[in-house]
């Protein structure tokens, strides 16, 4: 057959789950997405395949004759499917591979970096990196472990391994400038957002008692590197974890000249799916990631006592 004339994958999915649960809410429900993308899904393979999957008169999502009979054959088809993808993925983990799923900004500026001393002292594993540009993205994924902020997910168990610590950070060349020894100085700086950041600053202000602070302008990006990355070429200052900016400031491209108030957060933490949690290559990458943690935590408290006023 030709694998032109096979249907949408997403759609036979949100066409089973609706016609095995009975409900285009509680197939939502388990598919992670919207009763409305449901609905869609299913009207893509009606469409497909010209014909009603439904009854529309019922409140509940009950299956005509047609959508009945495709009911019969895509639930053991996707079954085998699901089976055929576990067994693959048991035989690859048997191998030596993790896929991990981690946050953009976090896999450039924290994860990627250590990568090596992980390969020297684990060289019979490796990881594969992939990234999803939300948390909810992150746990839709089909990968063995989850890199992200804290969150609870059913059927999966989560580790902490990193804490986050948040203060203004600026260029050398723009402290001299325009210098930043106190809070109120920032109303001559323009501030450095990420969109999925908003919050950052407010929230570093109001702990700061200048809550009604202007700056001098607001700066947004879409992803949080491309702020760090305009603070590096002086555009201005950003609110800046310290665990991704921990280069920068120990190699002096960006400083962090206010240590209060330190905004702190809950932190990084590795999920792992319950069935695989006690791995051994998935316990191996945690404990590696609550030791590289750790050791980054004293690195950050040294440069606080050493270089902030």
């Amino acid at each position: 057959m030709s694998r032109s004339r096979l249907p949408p994958l997403n759609a036979i999915k949100a066409f089973e789950a609706a016609a095995r649960l009975g409900s285009f809410t509680r197939a939502a429900d388990e598919l992670n997405v919207t009763h409305g993308a449901v609905s869609r899904q299913i009207r893509l393979l009606e469409d497909w395949l010209g014909i009603r999957l439904f009854l529309r008169t019922s409140r509940n999502a009950v299956p005509t004759q047609a959508g009945t009979e495709l009911l019969a054959e895509a639930g053991p088809a996707l079954d085998r499917l699901a089976a055929v993808s576990r067994q693959m993925q048991t035989r690859a983990r048997a191998c030596g591979l993790l896929q991990v799923s981690a946050l953009p900004t976090f896999a450039m500026r924290w994860l990627i970096p250590r990568l090596p001393e992980f390969q020297r002292d684990h060289p019979g594993l490796e990881l594969r990196i992939v990234t999803a540009s939300t948390p909810v993205e992150q746990f839709r994924m089909d990968v063995d472990a989850v890199i992200s902020g804290p969150s609870r997910q059913p059927g999966w168990v989560g580790t902490r391994f990193l804490g986050e610590v948040r203060l203004p950070a600026l260029s050398p060349d723009l402290m001299r400038k325009c210098p930043l020894r106190a809070p109120a100085d920032l109303e001559r700086h323009t501030l450095l957002h990420a969109a999925t950041l908003r919050d950052a600053w407010p929230r570093w202000m109001a702990a700061a008692n200048v809550p009604d602070l202007t700056p001098a302008r607001d700066q947004v990006f879409e992803h949080f590197y491309f702020a760090i990355q305009a603070a590096l070429e002086g555009l201005g200052v950003v609110m800046g974890p310290l665990a991704l900016i921990s280069d920068e400031l120990r190699a002096g491209r960006l400083l962090a000249p206010i240590s209060e108030p330190a905004l702190g957060t809950r932190g990084y933490f590795v999920y792992a799916l319950e069935a695989s949690n006690d791995a051994p290559a998935v316990a191996t990458l945690r404990n590696w990631l609550v030791a590289a943690g750790s050791f980054a935590e004293a690195e950050f408290a040294t440069y606080l006592s050493a270089n902030c006023s």
